[in-house]
């Protein structure tokens, strides 16, 4: 009995050894695999139950683990949707295939980095056949709330590089000089024209009109203007009327005194703006803080636009996409603007490396890696979103090749166990013979 577990030990420790260099040669395989999770072998030595007399050999057992939650280096690339995890979480993809069968219902994966490119249809894939996760923002760039503990509200990220888009404009400020000897006695009281391009909801160029008149007095001077807007998406309709009086104190001459609305909005002094209502709806116009230099004002003799500013762009061509550190997708356009229009969050578990591996360096959640949560990058325990950057394998060469020199050696011992046996035995037939 002694002899027979000597061999019986023997041949589980070459078992447990071939398991072991198993995982070795995967890992060094996989030394130049982005993403990889090395796999770690374990012993567990087997005791035999003793009932006293002679000892038994019980041997060895090995079991292995893939350690999800060990990071390899990150990498700069020259691709902006070439994605990392820059701490904890993963990223979720789908494979294509899945994707192409059962569209947003795909069985959600999870990945800690991919080389992602534009497809045929706009999304973004790796050369695996991995498609990026994440939540679509609305129109005006906010993403809506989606449950966290589910994948249900996750799409394909999309970017259609022909792509049409444009921002309305809901705010101008002025910065106009109106000139002081227009309301002298004796001035001519014409008056003064401005123009300002606006663009309206779906893109069209429109013109708000300004027209400013002044009061001119009998004697001395009134420092007293009509401001008269008109929108030409309304065929020259007026959608605001106001009055304007300057101060001419030495402290504050030539900044405005008052305003007071005769149609339109009413001025509100906290902000120096008017709301108006032009064809698409208001927007919000800024003269100027009462005794502020900023906005209109009233000195010299010449009319001078000085300063016109808003917001809103024309329409645009999508050119480029690039993923922030937060997670969200921001489209570029061909007129300078730049729009979210996904949010990529990161997925946690309580135990990574209770994770089922799959294929592709990804993973999929388990009984054994506990429920998962998506977060917003940065969020939580979760880290940041890399772009231009990739995270490289976690195998650590030197160690690997000097594990494999440790279980050439094991091996061999145990083949020198299992040699030895062999000798004792035919020792004992031949005490027989």
């Amino acid at each position: 009995m002694t002899i027979s577990s000597s061999l019986n030990a023997g041949v589980a420790g070459l078992n447990s050894s071939a398991i072991r260099l198993a995982a070795i040669s995967d890992n060094i395989a996989n030394s130049g695999t982005y993403g990889y999770k090395r796999v770690e072998a374990d012993f567990e030595s087997m005791i035999l139950s003793q009932s006293g007399g002679a000892y038994s050999a019980g041997g060895v057992s090995a079991s292995t683990q893939r350690l999800v939650d060990q990071r390899g280096a990150l990498v700069t690339t020259a691709n902006p949707t070439d994605l990392a995890v820059n701490g904890r979480g993963m990223l979720p993809v789908a494979l294509l295939s899945d994707v192409n069968v059962s569209g947003s219902d795909a069985q959600m994966l999870l990945t800690t980095t991919g080389s992602f490119r534009i497809d045929a249809e706009g999304r973004l894939v790796t050369e695996s056949g991995l498609v990026l996760l994440g939540w679509p923002a609305n129109p005006d760039g906010t993403v809506p709330e989606f449950p966290r503990d589910t994948d249900d509200g996750l799409e394909p990220v999309r970017i259609n590089v022909n792509q049409l888009d444009g921002e309305p404009t809901t705010r101008i400020d002025l910065g106009v000089n109106l000139p002081a000897t227009e309301t002298e006695a004796g001035a001519t009281g014409a008056s003064q024209h401005l123009s300002v391009q606006y663009f309206d909801n779906i893109g069209i160029s429109r013109n708000l009109d300004f027209e400013f008149t002044p009061t001119v007095p009998g004697s001395g001077s009134s420092n007293e203007w009509t401001m008269v807007i008109t929108d030409s998406a309304q065929a020259g309709a007026v959608i605001g009327e106001y009055t304007l009086t300057f101060a001419d104190s030495r402290s504050s001459g030539g900044t405005l005194q008052a305003v007071a609305a005769v149609s339109g909005g009413a001025y509100d002094p906290a902000t120096g703006a008017v709301i108006v209502n032009v064809d698409g709806g208001p927007m919000e116009l800024s003269i100027g803080e009462l005794g502020s230099n900023d906005g209109l004002t009233q000195l010299s003799d010449s009319f001078a636009p000085l300063s016109i500013t808003k917001d809103g762009s024309p329409v645009g061509n999508m050119v480029s996409a690039e993923v922030d550190q937060n997670g969200y997708v921001h489209a570029s356009f061909d007129t300078g603007i730049t729009r979210i229009i996904y949010q990529v969050p990161l997925v946690d578990v309580p135990n990574p490396n209770g994770m089922v591996a799959m294929g592709h360096q990804t993973y999929m959640p388990s009984s054994e890696s506990g429920s998962f949560f998506l977060w917003d990058a940065g969020d939580g325990p979760t880290g940041e979103v890399a772009s231009f950057a990739r995270e490289e394998s976690a195998t650590d060469i030197a160690g690997e090749l000097t594990a494999m020199i440790q279980t050439q050696r094991a091996y061999s011992s145990n083949a020198k166990v299992i040699q030895t046996v062999d000798e004792m035995l035919q020792e004992t037939t031949n005490i027989k013979r």
